[in-house]
Parts: structure tokens; C-alpha cells; sequence
């Protein structure tokens, strides 16, 4: 539950448009995890309108997180909480950006590039309405959270997992639909699939109820949402291809400056929040995606795209099969390790190249700067990394799982923590000690300004933003949309290997 005023021991400093970035780490560290501040704090640093019905929402979460934990208490199981947790991935943008390449390497990229848009769309719009409202996810205790990754890190409402996985739902039963009308699948096959498609969508949604990462209303919302965008863009669809595929050099002129400028717009929270991050990263995908098939229209002759994969996936001789099966493979490996190269390098050139060029511009006019990212004028170089992090292996997922209880990670089996952050936070009485009623409380102490922290008794690492992170992210996956639906097909069909099956 929020607490109505700062705890005493605490420096609080800001104005109702301007909140010290320090204090709302302080403050995050005690009452444990975004959303969770001292309900004045957000009453200080947002708009009348946007601090109201983030008090309607909490009012709903703090209601709704005794539901949950009853029924977390009458249904959770091991074999559940596993299923729940891992499924869970099926529906992170690290997922979405490791299968989506692989559409456009077997010919189907204008299912990729529907899909695309629609998961873009969904985790940019979650993600703007997350930031826009600053509302927790469901209070631990009463409830306990599972969770992988960092997204507990992020607000809670609206649940962008809820908003992609309707939205690809609806996306792959109108795909379903529009072969079963055209008698290209069977009855059976258009049935079963719808099942699967709703089991799909079920698994997902509840699964952020049973893991307690949203609410009831940050799932129905989020649900409506997804619903809403797939309509959206059954609608535009056919006009956003037929304007890429007949204009002129409008076509970067105004999605280059849209991206940039949807980057800019949005909104800044009052936490720490790593929304804005996802969010850049899919409408960059999707700029390069949207270049690279204006480039491809223009510039590409038509019939270029005409070599089948060699070979057969399941229908004849073993040694047709063998060589289809090996193609596809060596396809999927190229491709991907040729965006993470691509990734690799433009990280390394853009962290060298950015920071000096922003603090020259830094002269001559003022820069943008979000709240939580240091300016360029404040370092040297962007330490190793930072910004842009790796994508977790699947060997590493399962030490990746983590249980909170009042908001702290625990019994993850590395007892170390990782938050995120921007500077070494001071606070008044550093110790405070497990009170005789077993409450949870803080131990914190400084990391010999190393970005080190102990948090009682586990070790906490604090992630640094960097401005230059904001355009690096910009142009890496602005690339690897480049090299995703442009070069590697391109590569395939000149090495022969083609792109449709048959």
C-alpha cells in the first residue's frame, strides 16, 4: 500500500514539475519497485489530469491484489508456476525479435511485416500508456509475483503481454480465416487452429493474473487494446503497403522524422521505468522494415525473388529432405548471428561515435535529455554493456526466475539483485534492522561510487542510462529490421538457397 507522506529519514526534493531523479531512487529502494513512491510524489511531479486516474488505478490494484493472492493461494502448484513463468516468454519482445526474422527468410514477409506492426504498435502504445500513468503492478504481499527477466521493473497498467498476444491472435485468425474462405485449409484445420489460438491468448492472460505481474484490469484493458490496434491495422494495412510501394522519396522524408519524433514524445515517468526502451527498439524495427520494402519496391526488380529452397521439407526421398532441412538451418544461422554482428559492431561504433558528437553540439544548441539518462557532457565513454544488454540464453532462463515479496526479489539462487538507476543515492540512517514483528526493512550502503549497493545483505548493481543509448538503439535496430527483411533474403536468393519452400 502507498504510504501518504515520505518517510521522515528521507530528503525529498521537487516541485510539481520537477522531481529529483535521486529521490525517486530512494524512495524506490524502500517502498520496493516502480509505482510504489509515496502518493505525493506522484501528485507533485504529474498533471492533475494524469495523477487522477493513476489514484483510481491504485485504488483498483490495492483492491485487486487481495483477490489475486486468494487465489493464488487456491490454485498455485509447482507444475503451474512453471508453466506460467516460461510461457510468460512467449510473449516478450526478446522472443518477437528472435522468430519474427524468420518469415522474412522463408519468403513469408508479408506475414512478418503484419506481425511486426502489430506487436510494434502494442508494446509502443502499453508502453506510452504505462509512462503516461506511473500505476504499480499488484502489491506483493499480499500477493507473491513470478516473474523472468526485468519486467517487474515496469508500471503495470495496461499489460502489454495481454496487448501483443490478442493482437497476434486476431492477426493469425484473420490469416486462418482468409485461407479457410478461400477453401485453402480444411475445416478441421481452421477449427483446431482457432483453439489453439484461444488457448494461446488464455495461457498468456491469465498466466499475468496467476503470476500476479498485472491485475484484472491491466489484463481486460490490455486485452481491448491489442483488439483495438489488429483493427487498426486490418484496416491500414493494404493503404500503408500500396503508399510504400508507389511513392517517392516521401516515404523516408516523413517515417524517419515520425520515428524520431515518437521517440521524443514519449511521455517521461516519474520512476525508473525501462518501457521507453522496448518501445524505441520495436518502432525502429519497424522504420527499417518500412525502408528496406520502400527500397525494395524502387530499386529491385520485380522478379527477383524467383529460386524455391532446394529440396522438399517433408514429401520425398531422404536426401531432398536433408538438403531442405540443412538449408533452412544454415539460413536461420547466418541470419542470426549476421544481426547480432550487425548489432555488435554499430554498438561499438555508435558509443564512440555519439558522446563526442553530442557534447560538440552541446555548444551550439540544447540538446534533449530524458529524465534518469546522463548527458553526454558528464562522461567519457559508454562503459561496456550498457544500453543495449544481451539477449539471455535459454540455458540461463531458469536462474533468471524470480519470486518478490514487497516488491524484493528473492530465491533466485544468485542472491544478486539488479536495479535500475542513474547515480549513487545518499540517504539519511543508512541501517535499519528487522523489527521484533519480522517486517521487512533496509540495509543500505554505498558502492565506493561503483554503482554497487547492498540492499539487506544482497548486493545490488545499479544500471546507468546513457544519452547516447537513446540514438544507438535508434540505428542498431532500425538495422536489424534492414538486415532482417532486406539483406539476409537478398543474400539467400544470390547463394542460391531461395526463400519459399515450394
Amino acid at each position: 500500500m502507498n504510504h501518504a507522506r515520505p518517510p521522515p529519514d528521507v530528503d525529498f526534493v521537487g516541485e510539481k514539475t520537477s522531481l529529483d531523479e535521486t529521490t525517486t531512487q530512494d524512495l524506490n529502494l524502500i517502498h520496493g519497485g516502480v509505482g510504489r513512491l509515496p502518493d505525493e510524489v506522484y501528485e507533485r511531479a504529474l498533471p492533475w489530469w494524469r495523477y487522477a486516474v493513476r489514484k483510481r488505478i491504485v485504488k483498483t490494484v490495492e483492491w485487486e491484489s487481495k483477490v489475486l493472492a486468494n487465489m493464488q493461494h487456491c490454485v498455485r502448484t509447482p507444475f503451474l508456476d512453471a508453466y506460467f513463468v516460461y510461457t510468460s516468454s512467449l510473449g516478450t519482445h526478446t522472443f518477437f525479435m528472435t522468430v519474427l526474422p524468420a518469415f522474412f527468410f522463408f519468403g513469408y514477409s508479408e506475414v512478418g511485416r503484419g506481425l511486426l506492426i502489430v506487436l510494434a504498435l502494442g508494446v509502443y502504445a502499453s508502453s506510452f500508456i504505462k509512462d503516461i500513468f506511473c500505476a504499480p503492478r499488484p502489491f506483493a504481499p499480499p500477493v507473491t509475483r513470478l516473474t523472468i527477466g526485468t519486467h517487474h521493473l515496469e508500471y503495470g497498467f495496461p499489460s502489454t503481454h495481454s496487448t501483443n498476444s490478442m493482437s497476434i491472435a486476431l492477426f493469425f485468425f484473420t490469416q486462418i480465416y482468409r485461407l479457410y474462405v478461400t477453401s485453402s485449409i480444411s475445416t478441421s484445420t481452421f477449427w483446431t487452429s482457432t483453439i489453439v489460438l484461444l488457448f494461446y491468448v488464455f495461457s498468456i492472460v491469465y498466466g499475468r493474473l496467476y503470476t500476479a505481474m498485472h491485475s484484472f484490469t491491466d489484463c481486460l484493458f490490455g486485452v481491448l487494446l491489442g483488439t483495438a490496434l489488429w483493427a487498426m491495422h486490418t484496416w491500414c494495412e493494404d493503404y500503408v503497403s500500396a503508399w510504400l510501394h508507389e511513392s517517392g522519396w516521401i516515404v523516408p522524408a516523413a517515417i524517419i522524422p515520425l520515428c524520431l519524433l515518437l521517440v521524443n514524445r514519449h511521455p517521461q515517468p516519474v520512476d525508473d521505468c525501462p518501457c521507453f526502451e522496448d518501445a524505441i527498439a520495436f518502432m525502429s524495427v519497424v522504420l527499417g522494415e518500412f525502408l528496406t520494402e520502400w527500397c525494395m519496391a524502387r530499386y529491385l526488380a520485380k522478379d527477383f525473388f524467383v529460386l524455391t529452397m532446394p529440396g522438399s521439407p517433408f514429401n520425398g526421398i531422404w536426401s531432398d529432405m536433408s538438403l531442405w532441412w540443412s538449408i533452412a538451418a544454415a539460413k536461420m544461422v547466418v541470419g542470426v548471428l549476421t544481426i547480432f554482428a550487425w548489432r555488435i559492431f554499430a554498438k561499438f561504433l555508435l558509443h564512440r561515435i555519439l558522446p563526442p558528437t553530442f557534447r560538440f553540439l552541446s555548444h551550439l544548441v540544447t540538446l534533449p535529455n530524458r529524465r534518469f539518462y546522463t548527458p553526454a557532457t558528464d562522461y567519457t565513454n559508454v562503459p561496456p554493456e550498457k544500453g543495449l544488454h544481451p539477449i539471455p540464453s535459454v540455458i540461463d532462463l531458469p536462474g533468471m526466475v524470480e519470486m518478490e515479496v514487497d516488491g524484493v526479489p528473492i530465491g533466485n539462487g544468485t542472491g544478486h539483485i539488479r536495479r535500475r538507476g542513474i547515480k549513487d543515492i545518499k540517504l539519511r540512517g543508512v541501517a535499519r534492522s528487522t523489527s521484533a514483528k519480522g517486517e521487512k526493512s533496509w540495509d543500505r550502503r554505498e558502492g565506493s561510487g561503483l554503482g554497487i549497493e547492498e540492499m539487506g545483505g544482497k548486493q545490488v548493481d545499479v544500471v546507468k542510462h546513457y544519452d547516447a543509448d537513446v540514438l544507438t538503439k535508434v540505428f542498431v535496430y532500425c538495422g536489424i529490421g534492414i538486415v532482417a527483411s532486406g539483406v539476409m533474403p537478398i543474400v539467400f536468393e544470390l547463394f542460391g538457397w531461395g526463400l519459399r519452400a515450394v
